[in-house]
C-alpha cells in the first residue's frame, strides 16, 4: 500500500465565512462520486481525497442545500468557486456578522 495520505489540520475559523465555530470537513469532491468514471478522469486519487474545507456546521448545510454533490465535484470543487456563486456569497457574508455559537434557522 502508497504512504498514508495527511490532510491539513482545522484552523481555527471556517474557511468561509471566517467565525470561530466548530468545524467540519466539507469535501470538495463528494465522496459518494469518487468512484464516478467522470470524477476519475478530471482528478487523481490524492485529489479527490485532499480537496477538503473546513467549514462550520450553517456553511456546510447551505453548500449542500444549493448544490447536487455533482455539482459540487464539477462546478463548485474551489472555495473560491463556491464563493463566486452569488447565494453562497449572500449567505456567507450574512452569517459572518453572526457570533461563533449562532445557528440559523431553516
Amino acid at each position: 500500500m502508497g504512504e498514508a495520505i495527511r490532510l491539513p489540520p482545522a484552523p481555527d475559523a471556517c474557511e468561509l465565512c471566517g467565525r470561530a465555530a466548530p468545524l467540519t470537513r466539507h469535501h470538495l469532491i463528494p465522496k459518494a462520486l469518487h468512484d464516478k468514471r467522470y470524477v476519475q478522469k478530471r482528478f487523481d486519487r490524492l485529489a479527490r481525497i485532499t480537496a477538503t474545507l473546513w467549514v462550520c456546521r450553517p456553511c456546510h448545510d447551505e453548500i449542500h442545500r444549493v448544490f447536487s454533490e455533482k455539482e459540487l465535484a464539477l462546478t463548485y470543487n474551489t472555495r473560491d468557486a463556491l464563493l463566486g456563486d452569488a447565494r453562497i456569497r449572500a449567505f456567507v457574508d450574512w452569517l459572518a456578522s453572526k457570533p461563533a455559537g449562532f445557528v440559523p434557522r431553516r
